[in-house]
């Protein structure tokens, strides 16, 4: 029989994409019905590395992607909210739970991927609830993954004729090391491990390959999925390295270790498939779970030993933004009101010298175009609501405690400060959306107009620094000084503007790089704003305070 190789390529490939757009969709659904809850559930339960891979499992199963998983797990270790340890565990969860998608796809009911599809569709365009749209979505993606699937079978069947292929699959069975770099390298280009892990379901359900030579592509496969987050950790943090380090580490360990046990592994997974009467696609789910189970168990005890070997690959000190607070103390608000306002003043005042750190790589931003000024300034921003929150949250239970009147006032003030400090974060935010708007369009704002926007930034840092000593020493004449550079800034603002209209009258500005550079000046005139109020604070409340 004469092969069509373009038709079989063309449904293999056409079949691929239908796959991984319907596990993108498959992903995005499921993220949206679990509820935007992930970062909260690998924040709570990551106490210890046991919970983190618990963590990491269920998190990974919710959205059908280690990948997404680890670069969550990456942002919680810059912020604080756990050790590299514990993301260690978190990563060998993602592991486990990635091989979700290979049960999902085990389970016997390609023949109704069209279905599926169809009933997400209509749940999709015909009704307008939120919830059931998610639901839509879920299904459409869950119906796209099994139909790109049947697409793809069809065209590998004719591969079994193929002699190169055969030849390919008894030279994989004979040399292992073989497999594991086809798995490799076949992921590295899909970028996706529940993709290839798919392909070699549907090659093993058609008999084109042994187990024997398939589990080494397996083993590949899972080296493979690696490199997402390699990808993601280039010109990143060392946070990000690292985390990315230990991936490559633990899953490049675990390929060597089953490697060596090939045979018993193997003779393994033929008692699964005989004892528990699996279908083919099944059995390699189950040879896909084992392996990363197994993996977990032989690897969890020496998390201790990787970090250490990682921390030694990818040295140095990372920057760190702690978004949980530091001094909030529930137990004082009973036994010492006046205590605990003590202690929230001291997480105000670590808040404002965020909003300085903030507004500080907002203008570094806009003078070096470095992503890392701005992507380290949304971190801030992210940190200030939060700690926002949780401050707010703590003197909102502190207002039942019996208060004196000196302490009413005190708690009235560092309430409105919290508020003004998280708004300046609010401002820089908006300044770096008009820079990423200013870079990304080409938009050129004269040497004048970045001269203007400086001095301006360097009055605005100047205010907000100040507002704060002001409010920490409780120090009038600082007070007073941040009313005067507030008024400063309003005359900047005002003079830098009539400045523009004239550039701009002598052709020297476009008017889409005035309208950037106007956003800029009120905003930085707002953080000023902001400023003063935390100052006034103090000027109007200096007793009490």
């Amino acid at each position: 029989m004469e092969i069509n190789i373009q038709e079989m390529l063309f449904q293999f490939l056409g079949g691929l994409g239908i796959f991984l757009f319907g596990l993108k969709y498959l992903a995005d659904g499921l993220q949206r019905t679990a509820g935007d809850r992930l970062r909260e559930i690998l924040d709570k339960f990551t106490s210890n590395p046991f919970m983190g891979v618990l963590a990491g499992t269920v998190v990974t199963i919710l959205v059908q992607s280690s990948s997404t998983t680890t670069v969550l797990t990456v942002g919680l270790v810059n912020a604080g909210f756990m050790t590299f340890r514990q993301a260690i565990g978190v990563i060998m969860g993602a592991n486990i739970g990635t091989t979700m998608t290979a049960f999902i796809i085990g389970i016997d009911i390609g023949a109704y991927g069209l279905p599926i599809l169809a009933l997400g569709a209509f749940l999709l365009f015909f009704f307008k609830n939120k919830k059931v749209s998610n639901f839509g979505q879920l299904f459409f993606g869950l119906g796209a993954l099994f139909y790109g699937l049947d697409v793809m079978s069809g065209g590998m069947k004719p591969l079994r004729s193929l002699e190169a292929f055969q030849d390919l699959t008894v030279s994989m069975s004979d040399n292992p090391i073989l497999g594991v770099v086809i798995g490799t390298l076949f992921t590295v280009i899909v970028q996706s491990s529940s993709a290839t892990i798919g392909i070699l379901q549907q090659l093993f359900g058609e008999g084109l390959i042994d187990l024997q030579a398939a589990l080494p592509v397996l083993f590949g496969d899972n080296i493979g999925t690696t490199i997402t987050a390699v990808l993601a950790a280039i010109g990143s943090s060392i946070g990000a390295k690292r985390a990315a380090a230990a991936h490559v580490m633990f899953n490049v360990i675990g390929a060597a270790v089953f490697l060596i046990l090939l045979v018993p592994f193997t003779a393994y997974v033929e008692w699964l498939r005989a004892t528990l009467d699996l279908n083919p696609e099944m059995t390699i789910a189950f040879a896909h779970g084992s392996f990363n189970i197994a993996n977990t168990v032989v690897q969890f005890p020496f998390i201790a030993g990787i970090a250490w070997v990682v921390m030694r690959v990818v040295p140095g000190e990372d920057s760190v933004i702690e978004y949980k607070p530091q001094h909030l103390d529930p137990i004082f608000i009973e036994q010492s009101p006046s205590l605990a306002l003590d202690q929230a003043k001291e997480e105000v005042i670590r808040m404002g010298e965020y909003a300085y750190k903030g507004l500080e790589e907002t203008s570094l931003y806009l003078n070096k175009k470095q992503t890392k000024h701005s992507e380290l300034a949304m971190q801030i921003e992210e940190a200030l609501n939060n700690l926002d929150r949780k401050i707010t949250d703590y003197l909102v239970a502190l207002s039942s405690a019996e208060l004196s009147d000196e302490d009413s006032h005190k708690h009235g003030a560092l309430l409105d400060s919290v508020r003004d400090i998280e708004r300046i974060g609010d401002h820089f935010e908006n300044i770096i959306e008009l820079i990423d708007y200013k870079n990304s369009n080409k938009v050129i704002l004269t040497d004048q107009a970045i001269d203007d926007l400086n001095e301006m930034f360097d009055l605005a840092l100047m205010t907000v620094k100040q507002a704060m000593k002001s409010l920490e020493y409780m120090d009038r004449e600082e007070a007073l000084a941040v009313v005067q550079k507030e008024n400063e800034l309003d005359r900047m603002e005002r003079s830098f503007r009539k400045k523009h209209i004239i550039r701009m009258n002598e052709g020297l500005c476009t008017g889409q790089a005035g309208i950037v550079f106007v956003d800029m000046l009120s905003n930085l005139e707002r953080i000023g704003d902001h400023a003063v109020n935390i100052a006034e604070e103090v000027l109007g409340e200096k007793e009490s305070l």
